[in-house]
Formats: C-alpha cells, structure tokens, sequence
C-alpha cells in the first residue's frame, strides 16, 4: 500500500504532517506535539523548525511557549492534505479496505470533510462513492470513523450509470456535490466530472 514513507524519508516529518493536516484546527506546542507523534523531543523539534522555514506551518510565541499549526496559504498545501487524506484515517481504511467495499471507480472527500470542518447545512454530502459497493463494508468503516470524530458522516454510494445518467440529465444534487471543494481519495478527478 502507498504511504507518505515512498516519498518522504524523515519517518519524524510523516508524523508531524500528519498531525497537523488531520487536525488542522489544532495549534501545538512542542512538547504537545512530542506527547502525540511519540517520537524523541530534539527530532520533534528539529522536525517543527523545518517545516516552519518552508513555509508550511506557522508558529507563534505564547508566554514560556511556542505554538505551531500549518499554513493554509502555503502553495502546496491542497496538495499535501490530499496526500495526508489518502494515508491516514478514513481514507487509508478506504484504500486498504478497497476490494472488501466492492469495485469502487471514485471516492470523493468534500473539501470541509478533508479539512475536519464542521458540515454547513447546505452541505448534502461530505463523502461520495461511485461504483458497485457493498454497503455494510462501506458502513463499517464509515461507522468506525463517525465514531473517531463523534459525529455523523454523511456520505453518498451511486452505481457509475446513475452518475452518468445524473450528469447527463444536470442532476440539481449531483452538480451541488461536483461543484464544491475535494479531494479525491480513489479514482481521477478530471473523469469523474467529465
């Protein structure tokens, strides 16, 4: 299975990405960010210094200590969380789990999904999978994730017909969804809204 260790060798830089890309509303400190990557605190630190003078977290001083979380203007960063998204939780269960759910074309992430944002409510969907799909698999693992995040996710499973003949016909619900921010997890984007 791909992982973020094909194309990054510092096994400590893949545990901080990963912290800050699947919790991007958090703000740590050092020793807040050793406690939850379990790595040594110089490694951590040295880690932290790096990816703050590229441009990819920012940090700030707060009395006695130094608070860091990522930059979301850093011209990589759609980039990155798509990568951190396909590696870590919901996305790498999907992934790993792929032959078990069935023949699946595209899974699609909404962009607040993939950024943990809170859905709006006129959101409909936060997750789309397109393909022949075993639902109680899909279920499974989609239950296990609700439970992690301790909220409801709502997700969307259509056969690859449906969403062609939706597209065709300029499907009201279906353009909502294809026109918001994502990030795909299976399948090309270009082909799924072609």
């Amino acid at each position: 299975m791909a992982n973020l260790a094909d194309i990054i060798t510092s096994k400590v830089r893949i545990k901080v990405l990963e912290l800050f890309l699947s919790n991007l509303n958090e703000k740590y400190h050092v020793r807040g960010a050793v406690r939850e990557v379990g790595e040594e605190i110089n490694a951590v630190r040295r880690e932290l210094d790096r990816l703050e003078k590229a441009g990819i977290l920012k940090k700030e001083p707060r009395a006695n200590r130094v608070y860091y979380w990522v930059r979301e203007d850093y011209p990589f960063f759609g980039d990155i969380l798509s990568l951190v998204s396909k590696t870590t939780g919901l996305g790498a269960e999907i992934i790993a789990n792929r032959n078990k759910i069935g023949k699946v074309g595209y899974v699609m992430f909404s962009g607040r999904f993939a950024r943990g944002k809170n859905r709006r409510k006129d959101d409909e969907v936060e997750i789309l999978v397109v393909g022949e799909v075993v639902l109680p698999e899909l279920s499974s693992l989609i239950r296990k994730e609700e439970s992690k995040r301790g909220k409801e996710i709502n997700y969307t499973v259509m056969s690859k017909d449906e969403l062609d003949f939706r597209k065709k016909r300029r499907d009201p619900f279906l353009l909502g969804i294809l026109t918001t921010s994502r990030t795909m997890i299976i399948g090309d984007e270009e082909e799924l809204i072609g």
